[in-house]
């Protein structure tokens, strides 16, 4: 499959589809556990498998990719395209290797596991929404306070009952903008 110099294929979508509706959350945290990445290991290279002859990038982002961090025991992963709106190029091959679609929105698609248990979240290159997961990944695996205070933060929200799963990851969006405020103001500060 072709490269594409960052000319999409056709209009995206413009709405948000989420398949299945709205799901409750039915998990909870747990302390951090050295498997995640080698769960992450393990997807890496089904997508990269799936994906063969493009030119992708994937990373662990997410709790599960932070040492130390208690977190919900799903993995997150971030698979960067040229092109989003050229889904037979990678969905196609991501549901062809086990993975359901989850989310079709505008500039983000989310597949997952049968299971739950792993997110693949796809963007296009240059997507400021990578380097926002990157940002927020970096701070929290590098300073200790702020990764205390996403683990409370996160721990409180835990002690309510979720009707639907993005209503949780919505909760944080408070303290996920300051940390990632901070990074921001820490890597500005070394350049």
């Amino acid at each position: 499959m072709a490269t594409n110099s960052g000319n999409p294929r056709r209009p995206d979508v413009t709405t948000l589809e989420l398949v299945g509706g709205p799901q409750p959350l039915h998990v909870t945290l747990e302390p951090y556990d050295p498997r995640w990445a080698a769960d992450f290991a393990v997807h890496r290279d089904r997508i990269l498998e799936a994906l063969a002859g493009q030119e992708i990038e994937v990373d662990h982002i997410g709790s599960t990719s932070v040492p130390g961090l208690a977190a919900k025991p799903i993995i997150d992963l971030v698979v960067v395209v040229a092109d989003i709106t050229a889904e037979e190029d990678y969905l196609l091959p991501l549901l062809a290797a086990g993975y359901e679609l989850r989310v079709r929105e505008p500039g983000h698609r989310l597949v997952r596991t049968p299971a739950r248990d792993v997110h693949v979240h796809v963007y296009r290159r240059g997507d400021p929404a990578v380097d926002d997961y990157r940002l927020l990944r970096d701070r929290l695996r590098s300073d200790a306070a702020d990764r205390a205070l996403y683990e409370s933060v996160k721990q409180g929200l835990m002690t309510r009952s979720w009707g639907d799963s993005n209503d949780y990851a919505d909760a944080k969006d408070e303290v996920i903008a300051a940390i990632k405020t901070r990074a921001r103001a820490a890597r500005d500060a070394l350049r």
